[in-house]
């Protein structure tokens, strides 16, 4: 039987955080919800002494509120470094963080912020893993609403391997446990999870309209640049090393309320 901890999350109201936090407590473990709502700045560090204290490992999926390649940047790094400050005095042992699967091929953007968010995570004195992820079934609906013009959805064609929030946040509290929970090719510190299958984002987009039934057009469209270039490749799919698990895009929505 597994030994409980006390684990932090950092961002545990965010879309993953919330669910780490559910999976971690129905485990067992003493799990410390750091956000602003509960009285902690990871950029400040206001109250991330305190709810440090007796933490073995933290889990940061925290996330910057601007999609701004220097904005996100300036947000991951400085979180980054708090809690790899204020965690080393703290005697914190591990950290676990999420990321985003292929954003090692991109350029620009979030991407780029994400990849120094792990450079500095990595180069800190508690020793880290990383967790890349596929894009969230949840995060459909997010790219649906912001390609919307009348009543069409202006879908960006993209291949993926959509994987659910909360399969990832059980990756994320395995690994928080247990380092070597989720393994990577020669020991490197960068893992992959992924959904069980490929997908296409624009019949993912159809998929949701048609059970919701509201008849909004879906389109697919390929924007500019060699950024959506990477997407129509393949550059987000998974390794031949990551970690896969269901359910798939179709299995969540049945039972999913953002289909209502």
């Amino acid at each position: 039987m597994q030994a409980t901890m006390k684990i932090a999350v950092a961002g545990a109201t965010g879309r993953v955080g919330r669910h780490v936090v559910d999976v971690l407590t129905d485990r067992g473990h003493d799990a410390v919800a750091m956000s602003r709502a509960t009285g902690v700045d990871v950029i400040t560090g206001e109250g991330l002494g305190e709810a440090l204290a007796g933490v073995e490992c933290i889990v940061d999926v925290a996330t910057g509120p601007s999609p701004d390649r220097d904005e996100a940047t300036e947000f991951f790094t400085t979180a980054a470094r708090k809690l790899q400050e204020v965690g080393q005095r703290a005697g914190v042992q591990r950290i676990v963080v999420v990321s985003i699967i292929g954003i090692d091929k991109f350029t620009g953007g979030y991407s780029a912020a994400k990849l120094e968010h792990e450079r500095v995570t990595l180069a800190g004195p508690i020793p880290a893993r990383v967790l890349r992820a596929a894009q969230f079934h949840e995060f459909v609906d997010q790219l649906m609403g912001w390609g919307r013009q009348g009543d069409v959805f202006y879908v960006p064609r993209m291949r993926t391997q959509l994987v659910a929030a909360r399969t990832v946040a059980e990756a994320l509290a395995d690994l928080a446990a247990d380092p070597s929970a989720v393994p990577a090719p020669d020991g490197a510190p960068i893992a992959e999870i992924a959904g069980p299958r490929e997908e296409s984002l624009v019949e993912a987009a159809t998929l949701l309209v048609t059970r919701r039934g509201d008849g909004t057009r879906v389109e697919a469209v390929s924007p500019d640049g060699p950024d959506q270039e990477l997407n129509e490749a393949g550059a987000l799919l998974p390794g031949p090393h990551a970690k896969l698990a269901g359910p798939t895009f179709e299995e969540w929505l049945a039972t999913s309320p953002v289909a209502s």
